[in-house]
C-alpha cells in the first residue's frame, strides 16, 4: 500500500487542532458575559475563538509556511472559492454560545483545501474529546478507527440534523416550511448548535442527514470531507452550489439524499432568492 501523501498535514491538523482543543478547555468557566462581542447579527466571539484561532495558525504555518490560512476570526467579505495553491480552513471554536454557556458539543475544525479540491479533515469535538479525520481517497476514521455513514434507506426511520436560522431571517418562511416537512416525515430533527459536529456525526453514521443556511466555510469545510470520505454525500441547496462556499449544504449517507434533498426544496427556493427580500 502506497503511503498518503497528506500524513504530515494530517498529523501537523490534528497536533494544531488538540492544543487548540487544550487551551479552550482550560478557559472553561472563565468567560464572563462582559468579554463576549458581537461580530454581527447573534455572532459571538472571546478571547478563547481567538487565542485558539492563533495557537492553529501558529502550529500550520510553521509547519507549511508556504501555505496561507482562511479563519473565521478577522476574516471579512467574500471569500474565494478556489484560489490557487494551498489554504487551510480553520473554525477555532465551532459552538462558541455553546461554549460559554456550558453547554456540548463544541469542536475545533481544519480543513486542507488544494485548488478546489478538499483534502484532509479534522474535528475535534472538545466537549467529548472525539477526532474525526479524513484524507481524500483514504477513508475515515474516529479516535483512529475506520468509520462510515448509517444504512438507513427510508426518510421515515432517518434522525436528522439541523441549524436555525439565527442571523439572517430573509429565508426563515422556507426553512420552517422544510422543517415542517422533514419533523412530519422522519424519526426526528436535532439541532445541536455547531455545523461542524452535526457533520461529523453525520459522517460515522448517529445522523442520517443534515440540512442548514447561513454557513460559511470554516464552519463546513473539513465536515463535507468527512462525509464524503464515510461514504456520505454533500451537496449545496440548489444544484450546482458549492456546498462549502454557496452558504448552504444537505449532507445524507447518499441513500437519502435524493430524497432529502427534494424536502429541502422550500429553503433552496428561500435561500437563493434572499438577496430580494428585505431584511
Amino acid at each position: 500500500m502506497n503511503p498518503s501523501p497528506y500524513t504530515r498535514e494530517r498529523d501537523v491538523a490534528l497536533a494544531a487542532a488538540g492544543a487548540a482543543a487544550a487551551f479552550i478547555r482550560s478557559r472553561a468557566g472563565q468567560v464572563e458575559a462582559s468579554a463576549i462581542r458581537d461580530k454581527g447579527v447573534h455572532d459571538p466571539v472571546t478571547f478563547v475563538d481567538e487565542e485558539a484561532q492563533r495557537i492553529i495558525a501558529e502550529h500550520l504555518l510553521a509547519a507549511f509556511p508556504g501555505d496561507v490560512m482562511l479563519g473565521e476570526e478577522g476574516t471579512e467579505g467574500e471569500v474565494e472559492a478556489a484560489p490557487e495553491g494551498r489554504r487551510w480552513i480553520v473554525d477555532p471554536l465551532d459552538g462558541t454560545t455553546n461554549f460559554t454557556r456550558g453547554i456540548p458539543p463544541w469542536a475545533v475544525s481544519i480543513a486542507l483545501q488544494e485548488g478546489p479540491n478538499l483534502a484532509v479533515a479534522v474535528v475535534l469535538d472538545g466537549s467529548y474529546d472525539e477526532r474525526f479525520v479524513a484524507v481524500r481517497g483514504e477513508g475515515l476514521t474516529v479516535n483512529g478507527r475506520p468509520a462510515r455513514v448509517a444504512e438507513t434507506g427510508a426518510l421515515d426511520a432517518a434522525l436528522l440534523a439541523t441549524g436555525y436560522p439565527f442571523r439572517d431571517y430573509r429565508y426563515v418562511d422556507g426553512y420552517l416550511e422544510t422543517f415542517e416537512r422533514l419533523i412530519r416525515a422522519t424519526r426526528g430533527v436535532r439541532r445541536h448548535g455547531s455545523a461542524a459536529m452535526d457533520l461529523a456525526w453525520v459522517a460515522c453514521g448517529r445522523f442520517d442527514g443534515f440540512f442548514e443556511g447561513g454557513l460559511a466555510p470554516w464552519d463546513v469545510a473539513a465536515g463535507v470531507l468527512l462525509v464524503r470520505e464515510g461514504g456520505g454525500c454533500v451537496t449545496g441547496l440548489s444544484a450546482g452550489d458549492d456546498p462549502v462556499f454557496s452558504g448552504g449544504l444537505v449532507a445524507s449517507n447518499g441513500r437519502l439524499h435524493a430524497a432529502l434533498a427534494e424536502a429541502c426544496g422550500p429553503l433552496a427556493h428561500a435561500y437563493a432568492a434572499r438577496e430580494s427580500v428585505a431584511p
